[in-house]
């Protein structure tokens, strides 16, 4: 395969997409001939610093893979970590990127999105010296003693626990419907109204730790898809501090926690396993991603893998809500199911939600469907080599395959596919990363549980 001259070779390729190109073997591939020293660093909150050291050719007939090569990269940062100021020393790509990352630019929807939840412009900054990496990564999770709320936030049930000194004494679900909703009120009151039912339930309230999808910083809701409805001035006014003025409000004082329930996913697997560097995934209606590093701590970075580019082909599937290509939410949850159904010959009523066209799908591969079986495989190629490049961005020990997707046979034919590809693909990383399925100790665990241990609490 070629992309841009860059010759790209594979031994395993999803036979339901035969044009995929893994973005991983791509870059490896373009990094042969490429010579010329190029640094970048993406600056995030609180002057934290993502930082890139790298190689282009810096040729003119080499130019369009170049920047090909630069811009995925500075997508993959900007989506894996977050950022809204992109420094770079080379002219050439600095000019590129401008002209890329900006109103009616390529990527204007990345420029947007970055600009509004750090509250702050989206620059591209031409520099002789580009700032070093900085993080400020935070202990999170595993603290057990005392009384503690956790509450998990979904879009279709609300789940909150009472946990006293480790110990769930009350687990309470609700139905609600936050995504149709337009009055921030209505999800103020039904987060009060479950931390109130979780109280009720404890002599006192040490901490409340709460999961939810979205983007947060220092509590924040910067962006979430449960206040779809909300207007941005209702938005601004009466979300972005939603869970902190309900805790507050509810309980004075007390220590808190408001984490992305991919990073409480990630903390509940590694309390399961009783362990650190975990990379979670789940597979559902996107691909939602949580990390803990090797020191078992939260890192604050966005982790929306669900954006960060998995393949090169040039006509691979368009997301519609970011308008890029080749990002991981067409290939890691129920769109990638959907988007291969018909290419295995099955045919789906476009009257059907994404999400019932996926239970058709699990139902042909309960009942042994062969083509059913070819979308599951192929989904397990793109697993394998995408984990391969998940393991060069992140160094992660353990990845925990979570969500619908993952469920039932076709799960286990993505894991045994996605291994096989490993093994036959990247024999470098036997044994340093463990793909596996959660099992009933993390199930225990459970995210309001995990996230109930978020904070650590004043009085103990």
């Amino acid at each position: 395969m070629e992309r841009y001259g860059i010759s790209v070779n594979i031994k395993n390729t999803p036979e339901l997409d035969p044009a995929y190109i893994p973005i991983m073997r791509f870059n490896q591939a373009f990094l042969q001939t490429a010579k010329k020293p190029v640094s970048i660093a993406v600056e995030r909150a609180d002057g934290q610093m993502a930082a890139c050291h790298t190689f282009i050719h810096g040729t003119p007939e080499m130019y369009d893979a170049d920047c090909y090569y630069i811009e995925r990269m500075v997508k993959t940062i900007l989506w894996m970590k977050g950022g809204y100021r992109i420094y770079i020393d080379d002219t050439a790509m600095c000019d590129y990127l401008k002209k890329t990352y900006c109103a009616g630019g390529q990527q204007a929807f990345d420029w947007d999105y970055m600009a509004n939840i750090f509250e702050h412009p989206f620059e591209i900054v031409r520099t002789d010296r580009v700032p070093e990496a900085k993080d400020a990564p935070k202990a999170m999770g595993g603290h057990l003693e005392g009384c503690r709320i956790g509450f998990d936030a979904g879009g279709s049930d609300r789940k909150v626990s009472a946990v006293i000194d480790g110990e769930t004494v009350c687990s309470e679900e609700v139905v609600w419907f936050p995504k149709i909703n337009a009055d921030p009120d209505y999800h103020y009151d039904g987060i009060v109204a479950a931390l109130k039912s979780a109280a009720a339930h404890m002599p006192r309230v040490d901490a409340v730790g709460v999961s939810s999808a979205g983007v947060f910083i220092n509590n924040r809701t910067m962006n979430a898809s449960l206040f779809l409805q909300v207007p941005k001035d209702l938005y601004d006014k009466k979300v972005k501090d939603i869970y902190i003025r309900a805790i507050t409000d509810t309980f004075g004082d007390v220590p808190y926690s408001v984490i992305n329930d991919g990073d409480v996913s990630a903390l509940a697997g590694a309390m399961s396993l009783n362990d650190t560097s975990v990379l979670g995934i789940a597979m559902g209606t996107s691909e939602a991603v949580g990390y803990v590093d090797e020191q078992g701590r939260i890192t604050g970075w966005l982790n929306e893998l669900a954006f960060v580019p998995v393949d090169a082909q040039p006509d691979a599937m368009r997301d519609e809500w970011s308008g890029d290509i080749g990002c991981g939410v067409k290939y890691f949850s129920q769109d990638g199911v959907i988007k291969l159904a018909p290419r295995a010959g099955i045919e789906l009523d476009e009257a059907l939600s994404p999400a019932e066209k996926l239970k058709v799908v699990q139902r042909l591969m309960e009942a042994g469907d062969a083509r059913a079986e070819k979308v599951y495989v192929s989904i397990g190629v793109y697993l394998g080599h995408t984990l391969a490049y998940y393991y060069h961005l992140y160094g992660c020990r353990h990845v925990l395959l979570l969500g619908r997707v993952m469920s039932g046979k076709g799960g286990d034919l993505i894991l045994e596919t996605a291994k096989h590809v490993l093994a036959d693909e990247y024999p470098e990383l036997s044994g340093k990363m463990i793909p596996e399925l959660p099992d009933e100790k993390f199930r225990r665990v459970g995210q309001s549980m995990a996230a109930a241990s978020l904070p650590a609490s004043n009085t103990h």
